[in-house]
């Protein structure tokens, strides 16, 4: 078989934020064919000399006005001959986290959609959002992963409701501290920060120990709570 000395090779980012207590996915309407005013993943062509990641990051910035990555990785090159119907094309989609709290001014063509509640969008691109969604699901639960959707500081029920969002069931804040403690992601801030006017003891406040991705426990898994029968 003879070699194909016309494929074009695209960089995709499914960028995810906890935004409204729920998991949203960032996306802009595409403004020409094929697939003009559908929604898609920000992205675009690999221009020669460059990375695939500074290709990423390039057409973020310049695209989406998105430049607060807490993380960003690969997760899938597909290689569908039919997958662009104007011309033969690779995608390589990634992985980004913004973290809570920061909300960067977007252009007009863009907004941020509940992944639970995304239009019709093009190509293959739900397919790879879905992907990143279940990617950053796995990794809550065997890495420190829960630092890129967190902000600087934040207290026990603020984190356990980012990972509820992200993970798509309820955590329990007491489980979750068990588990980040014990496996030494998290240290106390030394401040404390009081809820409403109540005489209640104020919540202590937390940060991640590193904002560099560990593996913490290759085997566990977050898993939904159990209903009692």
């Amino acid at each position: 078989m003879r070699p194909d000395p016309g494929a074009a090779h695209a960089v995709l980012a499914a960028v995810l934020q906890v935004r409204n207590e729920q998991l949203e996915a960032l996306l802009w309407q595409r403004a020409r064919e094929p697939f003009a005013a559908s929604w898609a993943l920000p992205g675009g062509a690999l221009a020669e000399g460059e990375t695939l990641e500074g290709s990423l990051r390039r057409h973020l910035a310049e695209k989406v006005h998105v430049r607060e990555l807490s993380h960003l990785e690969q997760l899938e090159t597909r290689s569908d001959p039919h997958r662009n119907p104007a011309r033969r094309e690779l995608a390589t989609g990634y992985l980004g986290l913004v973290p809570s709290g920061l909300d960067p001014k977007l252009p007009d063509d863009t907004h941020w959609h509940p992944i639970d509640e995304l239009p019709e969008l093009a190509y293959d691109h739900e397919e790879i959002l879905i992907g990143a969604r279940e990617r950053l699901r796995a990794k809550l639960s065997y890495t420190n992963l829960g630092f890129a959707l967190a902000p600087p500081s934040f207290t026990l029920a603020e984190l356990r409701d980012l990972y509820a969002a992200a993970l798509g069931h309820p955590v329990s804040a007491t489980n979750l501290q068990r588990v980040l403690l014990r496996r030494q992601l998290l240290e106390e801030t030394g401040e404390r920060r009081r809820y409403g006017s109540g005489g209640g003891r104020p919540a202590a406040i937390y940060r991640f120990r590193t904002g560099e991705l560990e593996i913490t426990d290759p085997f566990a898994v977050l898993r939904p709570p159990t209903m009692a029968h």
